[in-house]
């Protein structure tokens, strides 16, 4: 039941974001900031875990999921080192999941053979 759930509610966000993407102007990098920047307002408002711990990786993986996980670190920063929190906790909270992502994208490209688009 957690995979259907995850998937539906994934899902559900990935068919929002092509609604706004086929209905409006939005560029998709402005499209790709507000998800981010909405998922740490939701996470600022303690909207967004409860509606991470009912979906799970269906709301953890896309990109609102992201803009969480940089709210929660900042805020443990900052409640622990101050000020300085503010610049470091976004980057300590997401270091594995965009060191994997770097990772992950070299090893693809020696697998493969990138072309450019004609």
């Amino acid at each position: 039941m957690d995979y259907l759930k995850a998937f539906l509610i994934g899902g559900l966000i990935c068919a929002l974001v092509q609604i706004l993407l086929d209905r409006t102007k939005l560029m998709p990098g402005r499209i790709m900031v507000l998800l981010v920047c909405g998922g740490a307002v939701l996470g600022a408002l303690q909207l967004y875990q409860p509606f991470q711990d009912f979906a799970g990786a269906g709301a953890s993986v896309p990109l609102t999921g992201f803009g969480n996980l940089l709210w929660k670190g900042v805020k443990e920063a900052v409640d622990k080192e101050g000020f300085i929190g503010i610049f470091l906790g976004g980057f300590k909270a997401s270091a594995v999941g965009i060191s994997a992502a770097l990772i992950f994208g070299y090893l693809a490209s020696m697998v493969f053979e990138p072309k450019m688009k004609k």
